[in-house]
């Protein structure tokens, strides 16, 4: 399907058809998806606002940090993700404070992204909270935090 088709869908389509069509639009990483893609976080559908919000990075939308940002506090813990997921993606310096306050998220896969975005983005207050998920109890989490902290090392 073409971008027009895409957004076409994204926009009127029925609440699968709009999640698949955030997906495709973040597939082709074409720069005209970004507004419908954007409009779509406000979705009542969490499918569709999940696949927006993971679309938007992978279109390498800086102009949605702050959405994305917004997103880690959904309802909907695969939303939750995908924007801590997202703004690893993105290298989002900003967002570093408000994915330190999500490795309190009830949500295992929220703070396992969360950990794995603080890995990519770097920065001292993003290692000072990989050292401390080290040492915490998750075994899987800390694990994660240490192979980021050493890939700091390196």
């Amino acid at each position: 399907m073409r971008c027009e088709q895409l957004i076409e869908e994204l926009k009127s389509g029925t609440g699968l058809g709009r999640a698949r069509a955030a997906a495709e639009l973040g597939k082709l990483k074409d720069p005209r998806a970004q507004e419908a893609l954007l409009d779509a976080l406000s979705d009542q559908n969490m499918g569709v606002r999940n696949n927006a919000t993971f679309a938007l990075a992978e279109l390498g939308s800086v102009e949605a940090v702050p959405r994305l940002i917004e997103a880690l506090k959904d309802d909907e813990e695969f939303v939750r993700k995908s924007a801590a997921k997202g703004l690893g993606l993105l290298k989002a310096k900003d967002a570093v404070p408000y994915l330190v306050e999500v490795m309190n998220d009830p949500s295992y896969v929220v703070r396992k992204n969360a950990v794995r975005s603080l890995g990519r983005i770097g920065g001292v207050q993003a290692i000072k909270t990989l050292r401390s998920a080290a040492r915490g109890t998750n075994e899987e989490l800390a694990n994660l935090a240490e192979r980021a902290i050493r890939r700091f090392r390196e």
